[in-house]
């Protein structure tokens, strides 16, 4: 019978320690039957190598990996435990994940309680034990830190997006350090992993474009969250990266080593078309989305605006010989006033939104003259998601905010003489900015230039109506 040389036998050896079998005695007895294997197979006339890659087929990629699992699973009761808990938690997390987004997506109760009951199984039950389960399996004190970052970063993107969905505070600072985990720990550590596998280095250009593609896509979904600029460019970067050169890379030198297709493969194959494609074209269309929802709806406000000034222009200018016409004149003018004080908000908003930090645009071409006051041309704005604008002008405190409170109120005070207390009531809420507009301390401070622009938008049609109502009442008496 054929025998080992010492250099086949270390070879044997390296190749098993590889696979992280650290259990008792078992490295040393898979090591024996792995010898005795290939000798067999080498009593046939195949030489060394033919009858190693024989034996290593015949096992497949994981056999000495369930080997030691199914050791361990037998003997050690604190790994059984734990390895039930991880696919216990696993199996129930993910099934009220499912099931949280169908109730979400009908609208029915109870889905806000199984997403948060699923999202806490596997950040607090299924993470810790999977982390313990692949310690006690590895024992491997070089990927302690992969193993650690691997668990953070997908703690805090699980509790992030909950947080999100159910519109919590602080759910854009999670998501935030779960994206900069992944990019600057997690991502890294994995690379290097793998760079230090000798069997696969022809795959080492693959792994780093597909790190650098996926630092890119995280990158900007992150800046695409935050509405930072840029998001969209490393978006479609980092997706150049993945799948015009690392996967097509990696595609074909798999094709290479392997005879057959691997399950492994396929994960990855279906992984990468359901949550990487996806998530790109979602995230590239989600500001035009966005957008084409408030397009007609400011559309309409805009034409709302132009047939309530134009009819309350022609109904003041209608009672011209009018005992009522200097009262109803001067209500015209005091409106006129609030409304040029909100156009100018806008106006203000929008300079600051397109012109640089701290430097803002001198004119807006986004804004045209009409007869009946300014137009906003929404579909020019070349920055809707910006915040900047809101916080600066619309937030409590801030001048031009007291400015609209202070007109406003006077507006209300000027009302109050002449309108009957029962129809002021209703006056009052239609002309209230803190109903329209963020109060007090509050975290509603996150609001887009095209959902501040449309507030206000709102805010002047109210101040139209309320000025027909009182017109019409002037004129009845």
């Amino acid at each position: 019978m054929p025998e080992l040389s010492l250099h086949h036998i270390d070879q044997i050896s390296r190749d098993i320690s590889r696979q992280e079998i650290t259990f008792s005695h078992l490295p040393e007895d898979l090591i024996d039957h792995v010898c005795c294997d290939v000798e067999s197979e080498m009593q046939s006339g195949l030489n060394f190598a033919e009858a190693y890659h024989r034996v290593k087929k015949k096992m497949g990629l994981r056999r000495l990996k369930e080997i030691q699992e199914e050791t361990l699973y037998a003997v050690d009761t604190k790994y059984r435990f734990m390895k039930n808990t991880m696919k216990i938690s696993g199996v129930a997390g993910t099934v009220l994940f499912g099931f949280a987004a169908l109730f979400k997506i009908q609208h029915w109760p109870g889905a806000g309680q199984m997403m948060t009951l699923g999202a806490l199984i596997l950040a607090f039950v299924f993470l810790p034990s999977a982390l313990s389960v692949l310690w006690k399996e590895t024992h491997n004190r070089k990927r302690i830190f992969l193993v650690i970052t691997a668990f953070f970063s997908g703690m805090l993107f699980i509790l992030g997006t909950l947080f999100k969905i159910q519109h919590w505070p602080m759910a854009g600072s999670i998501l935030t350090l779960a994206a900069i985990s992944g990019i600057l720990f997690f991502i890294p550590a994995l690379v290097i992993s793998r760079l230090s596998d000798q069997e696969n280095k022809a795959k080492r250009p693959a792994y780093m474009l597909g790190a650098a593609g996926i630092v890119l896509f995280v990158a900007g979904m992150l800046f695409k969250m935050q509405h930072w600029p840029l998001a969209t460019m490393f978006i479609i970067i980092g997706i150049i990266l993945l799948c015009y050169l690392a996967f097509p890379m990696y595609t074909w030198l798999t094709w290479k080593e392997e005879s057959y297709i691997s399950p492994k493969f396929i994960f990855l194959v279906t992984g990468f078309l359901l949550i990487v494609v996806p998530g790109a074209m979602i995230t590239l269309n989600l500001q035009h989305s966005y957008q084409s929802y408030y397009y007609p709806n400011n559309d309409q406000q805009n034409a709302l605006y132009d047939y309530l000034f134009r009819n309350n222009s022609s109904l003041v200018s209608k009672y011209h010989d009018s005992l009522n016409y200097v009262k109803m004149e001067q209500l015209h003018s005091k409106t006129a006033g609030v409304l040029t004080i909100i156009s100018n908000i806008q106006e203000k908003m929008i300079q600051e939104s397109e012109g640089l930090p701290g430097k803002p645009a001198v004119s807006a071409g986004q804004i045209s003259q009409t007869l009946t006051g300014q137009e906003i041309l929404y579909r020019k704005l070349s920055r809707p998601f910006d915040t900047g604008a809101a916080k600066a002008f619309l937030m409590p405190d801030c001048s031009t905010r007291n400015e609209l409170n202070s007109s406003m109120a006077e507006y209300v005070n000027y009302l109050t003489r002449m309108t009957p207390s029962e129809d002021m009531l209703k006056y009052k809420k239609m002309l209230d900015t803190e109903i329209f507009l963020p109060a007090g301390n509050t975290d509603n401070g996150e609001i887009s230039l095209m959902a501040g622009l449309h507030t206000l938008e709102i805010m002047k049609n109210g101040l139209l109506t309320v000025e027909s109502c009182v017109l019409n009442t002037i004129a009845r008496h």
